[in-house]
């Protein structure tokens, strides 16, 4: 694991690294991102609707295949959600876009 996946690991996407504390909040509902560039962070999903947590997500990253770009991450639809607050389900890494 190189310095960057270390610095990734249990932090919220999106909240700065630098923060006291970037890590999950106790009542907030995070979804696992797994593989890819950004394995091993957790995305806030405690706002969406059920439809779009089905439609995953492109997350803009630099540490991608494509630096500036974005990062494809769904859910596998066999897989059950575990109602939350915590981490409720996974987002499988899917491939890199510009």
């Amino acid at each position: 694991m190189n310095g960057d996946e270390q610095l990734l690991r249990g932090r919220v996407y999106g909240r700065d690294h630098e923060d006291q504390d970037p890590g999950p909040l106790p009542h907030r509902t995070y979804a696992a991102l797994t593989g890819g560039p950004l394995d091993g962070l957790l995305l806030d999903i405690a706002d969406w609707r059920p439809e779009e947590i089905d439609n995953g997500v492109a997350l803009p990253t630099e540490l991608g295949q494509f630096p500036g770009g974005r990062a494809l991450y769904d859910p596998r639809p066999d897989e059950p959600r575990r109602p939350g607050p915590g981490v409720v389900c996974r987002f499988y890494h899917s491939g890199d876009t510009p």
